[in-house]
């Protein structure tokens, strides 16, 4: 159980191997939430009913499980009045509500908002902020008002809490790819009328990645295959592979228009946290190692990412100094880290050998600070 899901990985040695065992699992459970990977696939079940069914399928595939790469990363937001932030954040997010009473992203890809009651003063900016890539369309329809910032993207909630809500575009102007967006990931959504229109679609986009050499995330939800490049992963000098992806695009969007799928513009969206530091170095190495994730390989680039693009990606920019008084103050947002039972305690252990300052626990939670008070609350099971 992680964050209350049932959930496995399979290792797997291709998109193809990993494609087989996702079209089992959708004749098993329509509902499944499958998350398909060059390296393997990750299956999050509503219940535990069909568990049993799709690890034996897995075998029968010769594909192990692999419990210890398994974690949920979701976003925490204070405020004093829940009410009052919330109308903006599903708006910003085009979120729906989520059972504690925070939002959710009903494609289940993007990380949960959950908001949660406060009183402690916070006057300040927070030194983290989301960044959320949108179609323009959808940009312009969720009526924030007049932004603000460098790059005229910026929004804040009553709170102050501050999102950058960036409009996307089209992955580029050849008809081939009309499906497609840049909303920082290249990313086309196709709603699928059945399962086996479903289960084909994931298995011809994962043959033709695995031919081009590009590794793809296909995400299968109910009714819906979302191909998605990974952040800036469309473009050469972050993949650094001999592909050009657009061409790839072209192939992928045949393939998903002779099979019937019908793309859905407004659904693309990519997020993504922000951190202010005064020492970037110090604090990007803390969350590489308390998250398990890896740097960027282009020179320059701050961000760092999950290996297997499953959870949100981190990107680190220097604060003003000076600003003595913002880097003391308590953020409003925090991350929380969700592993099995049996990891988290490593999860932690690693986390404070990386410069993290346990503040306090309970039974099965803990909560961290980086080594600028930045927090990571790290939670055992469900």
């Amino acid at each position: 159980m992680v964050d209350g899901v049932a959930t496995a990985w399979f290792d797997a040695s291709s998109l193809v191997d990993g494609a087989a065992l996702a079209g089992r699992i959708v004749e098993l459970s329509a509902e499944a939430v499958i998350d398909l990977r060059p390296t393997g696939i990750r299956v999050r079940l509503d219940s535990d009913e069909h568990a049993e069914a799709v690890s034996a399928a897995a075998r029968d595939r010769g594909l192990a499980a692999n419990p210890a790469v398994l974690q949920h990363l979701s976003v925490v937001l204070e405020s004093a009045d829940p009410a009052a932030v919330t109308p903006f954040w599903q708006r910003a997010l085009a979120y729906a509500p989520g059972e504690d009473g925070g939002l959710a992203d009903p494609l289940r890809r993007d990380p949960e908002l959950r908001i949660r009651p406060s009183t402690e003063p916070r006057p300040l900016r927070n030194r983290i902020h989301l960044d959320v890539v949108r179609p323009a369309a959808a940009v312009e329809l969720a009526g924030l008002g007049e932004a603000y910032g460098a790059f005229g993207v910026c929004h804040a909630d009553p709170d102050g809490n501050e999102v950058d809500l960036v409009p996307g575009d089209a992955l580029s102007e050849k008809t081939g790819t009309a499906d497609w967006q840049a909303v920082f990931s290249a990313m086309a959504c196709y709603r699928t009328t059945s399962p086996t229109q479903q289960q084909d679609l994931a298995a011809a986009a994962a043959s033709l990645a695995d031919a081009a050499g590009f590794p793809l995330l296909v995400d299968l939800r109910p009714g819906l295959v979302i191909l998605d490049s990974g952040k800036d992963q469309w473009e050469a000098d972050a993949h650094g592979l001999e592909v050009d992806f657009t061409d790839l695009a072209e192939d992928l969007q045949t393939a998903a228009r002779e099979l019937g799928a019908t793309a859905d513009p407004a659904l693309p969206r990519f997020a993504q946290l922000f951190f202010d530091a005064a020492d970037v170095a110090v604090v990007r190495a803390f969350w590489l190692a308390a998250l398990g994730y890896a740097p960027d390989r282009r020179a320059g680039a701050s961000d760092i990412a999950d290996p297997r693009r499953l959870n949100p990606v981190l990107v680190f920019q220097e604060i003003d100094t000076s600003e003595t008084e913002r880097r003391r103050q308590r953020n409003r947002l925090h991350v929380e880290l969700a592993a099995p039972s049996d990891l988290a305690q490593t999860r932690l252990d690693t986390a404070v050998a990386a410069g993290g300052r346990l503040l306090d626990e309970s039974e099965g939670r803990w909560r961290v600070a980086d080594p600028e008070g930045n927090e990571l609350v790290i939670v055992s099971g469900a």
